[in-house]
């Protein structure tokens, strides 16, 4: 058996598995009476604008914004490009055009919102009185301390013209559906791309709590916003969602049944953890390594050859200076945690083919691992402490690189074990 092989080709299908072309084509709408527009926010969300044109007959317009680099041509919808995780300038104009559009039709309108992973940071539409500096300088903040996924969120979209609920609500009166494509663990819709078109149970106490938990001081603006009515975002007795609906066409389980099928066929028996797995990416590791461990000593809670199959998003607090993201830290203390173990082999990577700042998905692990590092002079502790995980794969030869691909449903996690004690 060649491990690395096999836990690519399960990461492969995971991919495959979300890809808009295959999600999408069971969900489209009937044509409306007047004019069908088109807007959307993620890392899929050209590739989505793709697939929707290349199956809808009538006419059609609109335009979605992507990620530098993740952009698809398309004939009928415009496609911008802006900076995530960070929002930019670009990402600005591209929102307030989006609700500029939208806020010309009728009831016998359609609106079909194509949302992705990264749709938060792509389409920044301060609230009046919040700059777009305040909200990076919040975005950064955010990033670093290790909230949640959740918790992020929920301070953008009460910081947010755009956000939880109020693309839908300048959608009114036309009919709006919305097709997403879930990063998020529990795939709840107000945290994919934080909820334009879907309607916000949190509030703006709620944000203020994230900013204390976290000891974040915010720009004076922020804080001022959050204390405010205007800063309330869309809430589920509005009456203006009442022709709104909402689908997914894509999730982190989806992808995780995807990778099971694989190793089925190659006599590897996969379990499914969990799709929604979150907490601190090393103490996650750390977990992982202690089930793997299980089934080498003790075959539960199956016997070798199996594969432990996980999704979801983990957190990295950043202490260090080096370079790394969630996925690659997770493996790191894996493999530290491991000590080597025989026939451990692992696989994590974001299935966007970016893994925090890096265009790298992640990275392999072997048992060998640790000893081919401290070869070349590399203490792996010592880079888990700096949060330096890309370096220490990269010079292991390790990391995975896909580039862009397209699609975005959240962290894929494998660790393979071939044989027991």
């Amino acid at each position: 058996m060649n491990e690395y092989r096999l836990l690519r080709r399960m990461f492969d299908a995971a991919v495959d598995a979300a890809q808009p072309a295959r999600a999408i084509a069971g969900y489209l709408p009937a044509a409306p009476r007047g004019r069908t527009l088109v807007v959307g926010a993620g890392k899929a969300s050209a590739a989505m604008a793709h697939a929707l044109e290349t199956r809808w007959t009538g006419a059609l317009s609109g335009l979605v914004v992507t990620r530098y680099g993740h952009a698809v041509p398309c004939n009928r919808i415009e496609v911008l490009e802006a900076a995530h995780p960070v929002p930019d300038e670009a990402g600005l104009t591209a929102a307030h055009r989006m609700l500029e559009a939208v806020r010309q039709l009728s009831a016998d309108d359609l609106v079909i919102a194509l949302i992705s992973g990264g749709g938060s940071s792509l389409m920044p539409l301060p609230l009046p009185g919040v700059s777009l500096e305040d909200k990076q300088e919040v975005s950064r903040a955010l990033l670093k301390c290790g909230a949640t996924i959740g918790e992020i969120n929920c301070v953008r979209r009460h910081l947010s013209a755009i956000k939880g609920g109020r693309l839908a609500a300048a959608c009114f009166p036309a009919q709006l559906v919305t097709l997403a494509i879930s990063d998020v663990p529990g795939d709840n819709p107000i945290d994919i791309a934080s909820g334009p078109t879907v309607a916000d149970p949190t509030t703006c106490a709620d944000a203020l709590a994230v900013l204390s938990k976290y000891a974040i001081e915010p720009p004076p603006a922020i804080r001022v916003t959050l204390a405010s009515a205007a800063a309330e975002s869309v809430k589920p007795d509005d009456p203006r969602l009442a022709r709104a609906s909402f689908h997914l066409v894509a999730t982190p389980q989806m992808a995780l049944e995807a990778a099971a099928e694989v190793a089925r066929a190659a006599g590897v028996a996969p379990i499914i953890l969990s799709d929604s797995i979150e907490g601190e990416a090393r103490d996650v590791g750390q977990v992982m390594a202690g089930i793997a461990r299980q089934v080498v000593r003790h075959r539960q809670p199956l016997p070798p050859p199996c594969v432990l199959l996980s999704g979801g998003e983990t957190t990295v607090t950043v202490r260090g200076a080096g370079r790394g993201g969630r996925n690659v830290e997770y493996l790191l203390s894996l493999a530290i945690a491991l000590q080597e173990c025989p026939n451990v082999y692992a696989i994590a990577a974001d299935t966007d083919g970016v893994d925090g700042l890096e265009d790298i998905a992640g990275a392999l692990v072997a048992p060998d691992s640790l000893s081919r590092a401290r070869a070349l002079g590399i203490a792996p502790t010592e880079r888990l402490d700096d949060n330096d995980a890309h370096g220490f794969f990269e010079a292991l030869g390790d990391s995975v690189v896909t580039g862009p691909t397209l699609t975005n449903v959240n962290d894929f996690r494998a660790v393979l074990i071939t044989a027991g004690i």
